[in-house]
């Protein structure tokens, strides 16, 4: 038995992307796009994220959000400040290195969560923010265009 194999991840056959998100600024709800252009080592076009470091694209699920609502929340994909919103896949159970097809794109997982040393207008407006808990990053390796509707695919 090899230990060095990848966790299991949940996931369905039908992973796809819900929403792509783009907000020029960092720390703010970002708006839901028709389609988004991904630049290899360099993130979001247009996206206050974007550049040459480890957290280019930032992932959170479908899921992350429902649970949110559950819990009396009004909040919508984008809202908690992440590019892709995901559905199909527990994307925070990703093991960092895992690359990710993303429509015609290539992704690697670069981060799991973050720590906020400050709450950000995402958790004033939203009164909670699960992106800490429950939102990946990821660094572009093959660029192209992303929309939802396109598959999710973990590749390694």
């Amino acid at each position: 038995m090899d230990d060095a194999a990848p966790a299991a991840v949940a996931m369905h056959a039908t992973a796809r992307v819900v929403s792509v998100n783009v907000a020029a600024e960092k720390g703010v709800r970002k708006a839901p796009r028709a389609q988004v252009a991904l630049v290899a080592e360099h993130g979001v076009e247009g996206d206050g994220h974007a550049g040459p470091w480890h957290r280019q694209v930032s992932l959170l699920a479908a899921e992350s959000i429902a649970k949110m609502r559950a819990k009396g929340l009004t909040v919508e994909p984008g809202d908690f400040g992440e590019n892709v919103t995901t559905e199909g896949i527990v994307v925070y159970e990703l093991p960092v290195g895992t690359r990710l097809r993303l429509g015609d794109t290539l992704v690697e997982v670069t981060q799991i969560g973050k720590v906020c040393h400050d709450r950000c207008a995402i958790f004033y407006a939203a009164g909670d923010c699960v992106m800490p808990r429950e939102g990946i990053f990821a660094r572009v390796l093959e660029g192209g265009s992303l929309r939802a509707g396109d598959a999710v695919e973990v590749v390694t």
